[in-house]
Parts: C-alpha cells; sequence; structure tokens
C-alpha cells in the first residue's frame, strides 16, 4: 500500500487519552493509539504529534478558581507533557523510536523543540512528540498543531478529538454549540504547491 501523505502531523486531544474514565488516562487507549501509530509508521509515513492536556487539567474560569489565565495555561502545558511522555512510553514499549521536544525548557525529560531537530527526527522515522503547547499562553494546542505542522512541513493535520466536528464553542462545556462542518469541497487544512489552503 502506498500512502497518501509522507509526513503528517497528528493532533490528539487530551480527553480521548481518558477512554471511558473521568480523569487522567487509560493505559488501553494509550496502547492501541501506539499500535495505529505505529501502523502508519511501518508504512513508511513521517509522523508527528500535537497532544493536548484536557485530560489532566483543562482552563477553567479565573473568576471561579482565583487562578490566572495565563498562570493556568502555564499548567495546561505540564499536562501536555506528561501526556507526551505517557504516549512517547507506549511508542517505545512496541518499538517505535520517539522524540518528545517541550516548547518550554524541560531537558531532563524532554528536548528543548528545535525546528530542525524536529525534522531531521521525522526524515529518521522517529515518531516526534510536541509537548507544551506553543510555549506562550493565550494558545490552544489546536493552534500549536497548525504552527508544527507548518513549520515541518507536514502535508496533512489529522485530528483525533471526542466531538465529530468544529464547533463555535466547546460542545461539551456549551449545549447548544454550533458544528460548523465545512462543505464538501472544502478541506480544512490541506496542503497544495507548497502553501496551506
Amino acid at each position: 500500500m502506498v500512502p497518501k501523505y509522507k509526513r503528517i502531523l497528528l493532533k490528539l486531544s487530551g480527553e480521548a487519552l481518558m477512554g471511558d474514565k473521568s480523569f487522567g488516562f487509560d493505559n488501553s487507549v494509550i496502547a492501541q493509539y501506539a499500535k495505529d501509530i505505529k501502523s502508519i509508521v511501518e508504512l513508511g509515513v513521517q509522523v508527528a504529534i500535537v497532544i493536548g492536556g484536557g485530560n489532566i487539567y483543562r482552563g477553567m474560569n479565573e473568576a471561579e478558581t482565583g487562578i490566572e489565565r495565563a498562570h493556568g495555561d502555564y499548567m495546561g502545558m505540564l499536562a501536555t507533557v506528561i501526556n507526551g511522555m505517557a504516549l512517547q512510553a507506549g511508542l517505545e514499549k512496541i518499538g517505535v523510536y520517539t522524540r518528545l521536544q517541550s516548547a518550554i525548557k524541560m531537558e531532563q525529560i524532554a528536548e528543548p523543540y528545535i525546528r530542525r531537530r524536529a525534522i531531521r527526527h521525522v526524515e529518521k522515522g522517529r515518531v516526534v512528540i510536541f509537548g507544551a503547547g506553543t510555549g506562550n499562553p493565550y494558545f490552544t494546542t489546536d493552534t500549536a498543531g497548525s504552527l508544527r505542522a507548518i513549520e515541518i512541513n507536514a502535508e496533512v493535520i489529522l485530528k483525533g478529538t471526542r466531538v465529530d466536528g468544529i464547533y463555535t464553542a466547546d460542545p461539551e462545556k456549551v449545549p447548544d454549540a454550533k458544528n460548523s462542518r465545512p462543505s464538501p469541497s472544502r478541506n480544512v487544512s490541506r496542503k497544495t504547491s507548497g502553501s496551506w489552503t
């Protein structure tokens, strides 16, 4: 089988790692993700991953918690690194070479994010997991996924979440959020002729 894409960025939500649990992660979900990712790597596809942290920490209302927004966002970045470490362990357990890169310094557990190093890792067939979002508060891991995909010249972003589309607001928090599915003729994130459309 010849894969359609040579290099992909997979954006996973932290909540998806919970499985049926209400917090943390389900090891069977991580094991299944690892097997699925390994099967893609074995086809010769270069894989990079951005993972959310909502299963450990989700931004909360500052008025309710007393935690300043920027401070809370940094807490969320730490959660993404924890998830990255869990996914890394699951992948390496089944023989997939990985590198975890962090947008904030954590040398003992992750490489610093360096664009050219990330590209070199995926070229060598290693799965690169990007942790800590963009390293900046006020930006989501979806933004980090788009940014990293552009930076490493990924051909497509594949998003795995617990919801079935793109909504006007978080459908798990806002019951009347509208699903704003693109029309069939419009691809949300596809690279053509060297630029994203």
